[in-house]
């Protein structure tokens, strides 16, 4: 019974980030409360603080919930009662995989935004697909509901800006709001079951995904790989387009070669196999590079006549962020 006690306690510690010197207070909850080897073992786990005995332990769990309605109601001002998400929330993007938004036990209310984008071409519409639960993988997870934002004007991918907005108010109601940032349209929709799980349910929920952990993140960087391998993919086909004239033709043959042997390593199921093939390819890729940089008069790192200090070219790269997507808090 008491060893049954303890991993509860640890795992609350670790989803607060708190270490047990930074607990205030322990309330005992249940009769089984009164036995002194589980008030020993919460001494224990507090590093030898004593818990607090002032609350019976049989009416604390009623005496808390009068305090929140009283909070709820308006009739209890002077008392604040925080409650928290039982499990993350967040939307399916690239791949399958879940990227958490609201992170589990997070305080309500709460407001957290992310700003995404498109994953093709001239693309004119995306789905949000909200999630619940710790998984990895947007499958493995509990569904929410689902909604499209249409009307994103036509643009390469990866340029229109798509900021995801998730709003849980003091009731757990959650809104989720998609808005285009170029044309201000946007689409919404208030899910109220995000917080009607039972206590059982969300306990399962978890544990599955403790179980799953290590089989998750394995897939999880599978996919991660296949997304940077397919816009190694498409940037270095812009590349090749955009210089065409430039780029000599052996040069040409060892890149479309390579690039071909990317592709087919990225249609596999051989992750080290796609990762050898990304870094032979980069290492083709490079020699565009050099070879533009030798045809206008300069090298990499260096200056050429009538540019700029190599000060200025630090300064310059350093300016320039290269990212999937950004967090706006």
């Amino acid at each position: 019974l008491t060893e049954r006690c303890r991993q509860p306690f640890l795992a609350a510690l670790k989803d607060a980030n708190l270490t047990p010197q930074q607990i205030d207070e322990v309330v005992l909850v249940g009769g089984a409360t009164r036995m002194p080897i589980i008030q020993q073992l919460v001494k224990d786990l507090l590093g030898g603080k004593e818990p607090h005995k002032g609350v019976n332990p049989d009416e604390v769990v009623a005496v808390g919930a009068a305090i929140q309605a009283g909070v709820l109601k308006g009739e209890v001002k002077d008392i604040l009662l925080l409650d928290v998400t039982p499990l993350s929330l967040g939307v399916e993007t690239l791949g399958g995989v879940m990227t958490k938004l609201i992170d589990r036990n997070t305080t309500i209310p709460t407001s957290r935004s992310q700003v995404f984008s498109t994953a093709a071409d001239t693309q004119t519409s995306v789905e949000v697909h909200v999630l619940q639960g710790e998984r990895e993988m947007a499958r493995d997870n509990r569904t929410l509901g689902r909604f499209h934002l249409d009307g994103i004007p036509p643009a390469p991918r990866g340029v229109p800006q798509i900021e995801v907005t998730f709003d849980i108010d003091a009731n757990g109601i959650l809104n989720v709001k998609a808005q285009d940032k170029g044309t201000g349209r946007e689409q919404s929709v208030t899910i109220t079951a995000s917080s009607t799980l039972a206590k059982d349910e969300v306990e399962r929920m978890v544990k599955e995904a403790e179980t799953h952990a290590s089989e998750d993140r394995a897939k999880r960087e599978e996919v991660e790989l296949r997304n940077q391998a397919d816009h190694m993919i498409h940037q270095a086909e812009k590349v090749m387009k955009d210089n065409a004239d430039k780029i000599p033709d052996d040069i040409k043959s060892e890149v479309n070669t390579k690039l071909e042997s990317l592709k087919s390593a990225a249609k596999g199921s051989d992750a080290a196999v796609l990762r050898r093939e990304m870094d032979q390819f980069n290492e083709a890729l490079q020699k565009i590079g050099q070879h533009i940089y030798q045809q206008a008069g300069t090298t990499p790192g260096g200056s050429a006549a009538g540019g700029s200090p190599d000060g200025e070219a630090e300064k310059k790269q350093e300016d320039v962020v290269d990212a999937d997507y950004r967090e706006v808090n």
